[in-house]
């Protein structure tokens, strides 16, 4: 059975295409008309494969591996859960409160202390939650057009389709994986509302130049700070530059309620409508105050953080320091430990000191799909995670301009990072890596 393709550069295909023949991932080869047939039989379009550039713009499926059980090796992820979220969470189910109450005002207050300064907070159910809180706070309506990273969580667009608003592509720079920021200057328009940036793995943006670039063009900069919790650009967190910052406290992110998400606010007076934003319009305050003029004027969601969530981030507040160097200390690792000859790892001249890596990415020079398959028979889970967002028929199909995407988007790795491993396991994942694949 044909189960995809191998992965080859452009010259290479081209020289398979000579021969009438190529190499797919089973043993044996398939010649072009069998790729085709095999495309219509399995409901795939062909009907422009002519050409081989046309042939290379399809997106072919990666075949991820399925999960690796934790007893079967080194997992890809792996929550961090402190042993005080224990009495945390039993402390708040024995109480009044287990959904949006007291808890939830307190990780409010202590998160704000230890990242955000004067940013106001408002916690919420995801970081996809936040996302679409700030994009309305921002000001973003229907049509209005959004730069976005090609390269992120899809949870960083899906929100702009909630309201009709147009996710513009950015490309990727190639050294982070961040924006590529004279590709953002070229398609910024008269319709462009906002500029939503994503530190990449925890390797912050050049936010210097962002806020230029937004000043200068009147745009509100939203940074989707998923990956990037505790990490700092000129020893100051994200959130010092944007307009708004939101975090995910999704289960295997550096800190996590469970599931949870939280926008950082510059601008105080928007405080409350984003309080009306995450619970149905109202007025909560002043409803449980007696005081409520029980009317609703703003469309309002359902999207709050619950005192259960709250009670397990603010144990995770307790450890974040630890894991913030757990996490330095095991990239650092891998830094010193991997053989650079055949792949690069992303954001490795990042200064750690003001970094706290939430993923490992290396770029491979040739036969990623091989070395995946080495680390799964030696135990290891690694994978993409994320995948170039013009892939999905949501976002209207593939772009052809994102010429740095295409140059990685077949050669990027993610490897595990996670507060249950120790610099033995990364030792151990260097030592298969460095034998070659």
């Amino acid at each position: 059975m044909v189960r995809g393709l191998q992965f080859v550069s452009p010259e290479q295909f081209i020289g398979l295409l000579a021969t009438n023949a190529v190499q797919c991932e089973t043993n044996g080869n398939l010649n072009i008309p069998a790729v085709l047939d095999y495309r219509v039989k399995t409901g795939q379009n062909n009907q422009n494969l002519n050409s081989i550039g046309e042939y290379m713009k399809t997106n072919q499926a990666m075949n991820e591996f399925p999960l690796l059980n934790e007893t079967d090796g080194i997992p890809l992820f792996y929550p961090h859960m402190p042993a005080a979220a224990i009495s945390s969470v039993s402390e708040t189910l024995s109480g009044r409160w287990i959904g949006q109450g007291p808890k939830v005002d307190q990780f409010e207050a202590e998160f704000q202390e230890k990242f955000l300064g004067d940013h106001s907070p408002l916690a919420v159910g995801s970081g996809t939650d936040a996302l679409h809180i700030a994009y309305l706070l921002a000001g973003v309506e229907q049509t209005d057009e959004v730069i976005v990273p090609v390269f992120t969580c899809t949870a960083t667009s899906i929100p702009l389709l909630y309201i009709g608003a147009k996710p513009i592509f950015c490309d990727i720079d190639i050294q982070t994986m961040n924006l590529d920021l004279n590709d953002l200057e070229r398609k910024i328009t008269s319709r462009t509302k906002a500029v939503v940036c994503v530190d990449y793995g925890g390797v912050p943006n050049d936010y210097d130049r962002l806020v230029e670039i937004c000043r200068r063009n009147g745009l509100q900069l939203i940074s989707d700070a998923a990956h990037s919790l505790g990490s700092k650009y000129k020893n100051k967190y994200a959130c010092q530059y944007a307009d708004f910052t939101i975090f995910s406290f999704q289960a295997i992110k550096t800190l996590t309620t469970g599931d949870g998400g939280l926008v950082a606010i510059k601008d105080k007076t928007k405080l409350n409508l984003a309080k009306r934003l995450r619970w149905f319009g109202i007025d909560r305050e002043a409803k449980q105050g007696g005081i409520w003029e029980n009317d609703i004027t703003d469309i309002g969601y359902k999207y709050q953080m619950n005192d259960i969530a709250a009670a397990i981030g603010l144990a995770g507040l307790r450890d974040i320091d630890k894991v913030i160097e757990q996490r330095k200390k095991l990239f650092g690792r891998y830094t010193e430990r991997l053989n650079t000859e055949k792949l690069t790892i992303v954001g490795a001249n990042t200064d750690l000191a003001d970094t706290c890596p939430w993923l490992l990415t290396i770029f491979v020079t040739e036969g990623r799909i091989n070395l995946m398959k080495k680390l799964r028979e030696k135990g290891v889970e690694s994978a993409q995670v994320h995948y170039r967002n013009d892939r999905y028929s949501i976002f209207g199909g593939r772009r052809d301009e994102l010429k740095n995407m295409d140059a990685v988007e077949d050669r990027y790795i993610v490897l595990p990072l996670h507060t249950r491993m120790d610099v033995q396991h990364v030792d151990t994942i260097c030592d298969i890596i460095n034998q070659g694949w």
